[in-house]
């Protein structure tokens, strides 16, 4: 293994220290991987009476250093909503962390977007993601009239490559794009403008593969909700 500069090195013991260095989180990690079929929230907070939304916290926070991997489960025989099952990456237990070096820009770039002032760091983001969306439908080569739905279908491929894990559906009149993942990681929760950015690209893919839309988020992950909702209406 090559040696790893002094700023690589520090990174990687801010990375260890933000997953790790909670003694809670620490249990927590170690609940989940002797369990081979995972764990959910709420069997974490009933293990260490912790309240679910504490739990969850603990189990994101692992997550985005790499260290569990997410699926989403629906009870057998349930017609309720998906749960998040959360399962160790590695069947040993290691401290081997990746630098992610992203994570600096997309910190940079919040703190940036903040010194603007919430309403034109809003605009910004968009225009940035309109662009980016555009450019993105641009690359993929076919972009003659799409239907309404064929076109949202290919949106949400587009981000999922990009890291969104994003899926579209209908729900009542509407159809929404659903994104289960978040590549920015805790980013947007401290500094929600970033979201701006993916509702941008979706608006520039979209009317690059069929035309002009309106796109609204109904839910988001700063928002506390477990998941990002973006409405898509056909103008």
């Amino acid at each position: 293994m090559a040696a790893l500069s002094p700023t690589e090195f520090n990174s990687a013991v801010t990375a260890i220290t933000t997953a790790f260095g909670d003694p809670t989180r620490r249990e927590i990690y170690l609940f989940a991987h002797q369990s081979d079929d995972g764990v959910t929230a709420a069997a974490v907070a009933e293990q260490f009476e912790l309240h679910p939304n504490v739990a969850r916290h603990h189990l994101d926070k692992l997550a985005a250093g790499g260290y569990l991997e997410i699926s989403t489960e629906r009870p057998a025989g349930s017609a309720g909503r998906p749960s998040k099952r959360y399962r160790a990456v590695a069947s040993e237990v290691t401290l081997d962390v990746p630098v992610r070096h992203d994570d600096v820009l997309i910190e940079l770039l919040g703190r940036a977007l903040g010194e603007l002032g919430p309403e034109r760091a809003a605009e910004l983001a968009e225009e940035v993601g309109v662009a980016y969306g555009e450019s993105m439908a641009g690359a993929l080569g076919d972009n003659a009239t799409k239907s309404f739905r064929a076109a949202l279908h290919t949106v949400a491929d587009a981000l999922s490559a990009h890291g969104f894990a994003a899926h579209a559906e209908k729900e009542g009149s509407k159809l929404q794009l659903v994104t289960e993942h978040c590549p920015y990681g805790d980013a947007v929760v401290e500094h929600p403008v970033i979201c701006a950015v993916d509702r941008g690209m979706v608006k520039g893919m979209l009317s690059t593969l069929y035309g002009e839309t309106s796109v609204s988020v109904s839910s988001s992950v700063p928002d506390g909700d477990d998941q990002c909702v973006t409405v898509v209406v056909d103008r």
